[in-house]
């Protein structure tokens, strides 16, 4: 199992994970042209022909055995600076009357634009036949998340001073969500999946033209939407964990549509940024290493040829890592290759 960066051949393995990622997934809608220009404009970013503040990378976790997908993974070089990134944000406001000697704090949602400019984290899916099981498919999910720190500490200049992730919000079994139920139907004369639809489609306007100015007074909305705010999908919490153990923290920020939360950080105070090193390559053959449990994740220092697995062990002393013939094979690297690493149970 390896990362690379999405390729033109990949079109029809994508749209077949963006069939399979459900309700909520904004990011890679079931729009066969809209992925076809995906693809085209993350390959542009990677070959860095397209301007530093307009470049996404997608990545895919290639099953190397079959050439299938399993899973995929992005960044977003800044966003909403061509088109608008919006959220509500959490806040509070206080009314006190002097004559009755009252006083009483309201929290509040206000249509904000506060993200804009920053890096964004986004597209995590894997497919479920992919997750844990046999030992080939230990801790995909950890490499697809963890994977982007490396890419960001790689090519550190190419990104903000700040990173974000958006979270997939409640839906109950019904597959309906209880804060667009009870906000955003009354704004948007759509229904969740077409607004859902529209926002991946990157057509975001008419977000700001109908969503009210003004803050909304969270008591006014229902019990069950209130109990929405900042909370995630079921499907989504072993992904927000990761991010947690990253360093990411909610700060008060929700999607306008399902209400699930927004956390950031600092790039340069996230775990996998911080503690990444580089090292020099050695090819030693001979039987694989047998490895309990991935642990030490490795990825090559090129954008273009960007490659990304786990690997059996971690340097030496003097700073080499050796890798046997089937890690080197996999990263595409040989003796004297540099590779940035790590160490993904090391203390911070």
């Amino acid at each position: 199992m390896r990362i690379r960066p999405i390729a033109e051949g990949d079109l029809d393995e994508l749209q077949a994970l963006a069939r399979e990622t459900g309700v909520g997934f904004t990011s890679l809608p079931d729009n066969r042209d809209f992925l076809a220009q995906k693809i085209e404009t993350a390959v542009s970013a990677f070959e860095e022909r397209t301007p530093v503040d307009q470049r996404l990378y997608f990545f895919v976790l290639e099953d190397d055995a079959t050439g299938r997908l399993a899973g995929c993974c992005a960044i977003e070089g800044q966003v909403g600076r061509e088109v608008p990134f919006y959220h509500y944000r959490l806040g509070t406001l206080a009314h006190s009357s002097v004559q009755l000697d009252l006083h009483r704090t309201i929290d509040t949602l206000f249509l904000s634009s506060d993200h804009t400019g920053d890096a964004e984290v986004a597209s995590l899916f894997l497919r479920p036949e992919y997750r844990g099981g046999d030992r080939r498919h230990q801790r995909n999910g950890g490499l697809l998340s963890m994977v982007r720190w490396l890419f960001m500490a790689e090519f550190r200049d190419r990104f903000p001073d700040k990173v974000l992730a958006e979270m997939r919000g409640v839906f109950d079994a019904r597959g309906k969500s209880p804060f667009w139920e009870c906000l955003g139907s009354h704004f948007f004369p759509l229904d969740f999946d077409e607004a859902d639809r529209l926002t991946g489609l990157g057509q975001k306007s008419f977000i700001g033209e109908l969503m009210p100015k003004f803050p909304i007074y969270t008591p006014f909305l229902s019990e069950a939407a209130r109990a929405c705010i900042g909370q995630v999908h079921e499907h989504t919490r072993p992904a927000l964990a990761m991010l947690k153990q990253q360093g990411l923290r909610w700060e008060g920020y929700v999607d306008i549509f399902d209400g699930g939360p927004t956390v950031e950080a600092y790039i340069d105070d996230v775990r996998g940024v911080r503690l990444s090193q580089r090292c020099r390559v050695e090819v030693k053959a001979g039987e694989p290493a047998q490895a309990p449990r991935p642990r030490w994740l490795a990825a090559t220092t090129a954008m273009v040829d960007f490659r990304a697995t786990w690997v059996g062990r971690g340097p030496d002393a003097n700073g080499v890592l050796t890798l046997d013939e089937a890690e080197a094979a996999c990263l595409e690297v040989g003796a004297g290759d540099t590779l940035r690493i790590l160490d993904t149970e090391k203390e911070a």
